[in-house]
């Protein structure tokens, strides 16, 4: 298979491939359109099966990232960055800075963020060898871990979509499945259980699940069980694919929407979901709070509540989409990559 006939290459404007054996360091940077601006997305340090499986993750997130910016009206393009974790002992400090150093050969290309396993003290290691950066703690327009601001427009989201289709205008009494309790997940929760959900969660960090049941009463169940659960709403907050051919049709909930992103292991879920009558809330319009975050700091003077603006959005945005699903017939998944490729021509 070459790099063209991959079938989730699409029409990619660049894909770069990083290697320094002196760090360990080996990385692919993925840029789909820069229409709207340079390709931005976060950094996802990984452990992959195979370097394939680190490509088509590249390809997919950084196509995802064009849709997510799109869609929430970003002065930015899709791109991704994803670091191959090294087998063995390696040196953390080193390796980023190594990255650091192959985002700066992009030339303005690509802009990073925080993403699955990375933090921000791994952004502040990059940013002594680029600018093309963001996600930071220090710096004059720098705002920290983009995470909590994720966090907050999925629950954005998820109020809309229980209104829509559970009729209700709160949490009150609703369970809530939460699958992977990263900062974005946790963060979640946090919100749910102010609003009065009931929590049923699932990671594979024995320790996160243990201050989620002291400080949220939250019930425990496995990863390979948590999409099953007889619940009202599904967040998958962890790797993509979630709902696959193999989870579908064991789903119970009536809403699905959370942080994970390509959250739809292959295009025919979401109509899957419709024959359901599940409520899917599409991955990157959700949550797209972090990188809204993230814009803001990239235009050099971060603005609090311009970012609130365009987060509390996701419920417009999410209410267009539901609307033209239920005139149309279609999945939400088609309606809204319907309206993102229309932006992106």
């Amino acid at each position: 298979m070459t790099l063209f006939s991959h079938p989730d290459f699409d029409d990619h404007e660049g894909v770069y491939i990083f290697s320094d054996p002196k760090s360990g360091l080996r990385a692919i940077i993925a840029v789909h359109n820069t229409k709207f601006g340079p390709g931005c997305g976060g950094t996802r340090f990984w452990t992959y099966a195979d370097d394939a499986s680190a490509l088509t993750d590249a390809l997919r997130l950084s196509r995802a990232m064009s849709f997510k910016n799109a869609m929430a009206g970003l002065d930015l393009g899709g791109g991704k960055g994803v670091i191959l974790r090294p087998k063995g002992e390696f040196d953390r400090a080193s390796l980023f800075a190594s990255y650091g150093r192959a985002i700066e050969k992009v030339a303005g290309q690509y802009i990073t963020a925080e993403d699955v396993g990375v933090s921000p003290d791994d952004m502040c290691i990059i940013k002594t060898q680029t600018d093309y950066v963001a996600g930071l703690d220090d710096g004059e327009a720098a705002s920290g871990d983009p995470s909590p601001v994720t966090a907050r427009g999925i629950f954005y989201g998820l109020q809309t979509a229980v209104v829509r289709q559970l009729k209700q205008n709160d949490f009150s009494g609703l369970r809530v499945a939460i699958q992977g309790l990263g900062h974005v997940g946790y963060g979640l929760c946090e919100h749910l259980y102010a609003a009065g959900a009931e929590l049923v969660v699932a990671d594979i960090n024995q320790s996160v699940l243990e201050k989620a049941r002291a400080e949220f009463g939250a019930s425990v169940v496995s990863p390979e069980t948590i999409h099953a659960q007889d619940v009202d709403v599904f967040a998958p907050c962890a790797l993509g694919g979630a709902i696959s051919a193999d989870t579908v049709e064991e789903i119970k909930a009536a809403v699905i929407g959370g942080a994970a992103n390509n959250q739809l292991a292959t295009p025919d879920m979401g109509e899957r979901l419709v024959a359901k009558g599940i409520l899917y809330c599409p991955d990157y319009i959700i949550n797209a709070g972090g990188i809204i975050n993230v814009a803001s700091e990239v235009s050099g003077t971060y603005d609090p509540d311009w970012v609130e603006s365009k987060v509390l959005a996701i419920k417009n945005t999410l209410t267009e989409i539901f609307d033209r699903a239920a005139a149309t017939g279609q999945a939400t998944s088609d309606v809204a990559d319907a309206m993102a490729a229309e932006k992106l021509r």
